[in-house]
């Protein structure tokens, strides 16, 4: 398979699994562990031919997407006794971060959530989804890395 073909296949397999666990989310405030996850693997094993990131990036990306969120859901469930941050948003950073390497992870999450903080305030919504944002800036960062090339976002 040629990498024109890899990258076909991946943006395929990636928008797919985005769109599942965005609609899984909106609809029961859940991201399926087969989306999050298996994007996870899959990241993790096309990172030695990713235009995007390298492997260790990938690996260290994935462990700080997850650890950062859980840990900081943990941290707000222990002040609030509310959920507030699930380990499937912290699965699907995981994921990201599988893609897209840890340099990217700030970006994922600062554009997320200005995006979803833009969109609750519009809206007046005082609870919301967080994987449908985490997704978009997801896709929307590793189209713009592969389609030009930049290391640096």
């Amino acid at each position: 398979m040629s990498l024109v073909h890899l990258d076909l296949a991946a943006a395929s397999v990636l928008a797919g699994l985005l769109g599942w666990a965005t609609l899984r989310d909106l609809e029961r405030y859940e991201i399926p562990d087969a989306a999050s996850l298996g994007l996870v693997a899959i990241g993790l094993a096309l990172s030695p031919w990713s235009a995007v990131t390298q492997p260790q990036a990938a690996l260290l990306g994935a462990a700080l997407g997850y650890g950062v969120f859980a840990g900081l859901g943990e941290l707000y469930f222990r002040r609030t006794g509310i959920d507030g941050l699930g380990l499937g948003d912290a699965k699907l950073l995981a994921a990201a971060g599988a893609w897209l390497g840890w340099a990217a992870l700030p970006l994922v999450v600062g554009l997320a959530a200005v995006s979803a903080l833009c969109f609750a305030v519009i809206t007046r919504r005082r609870r919301l989804a967080f994987g449908p944002w985490l997704s978009m800036a997801f896709w929307m960062i590793w189209v713009a890395r592969g389609m030009t090339g930049l290391d640096g976002l």
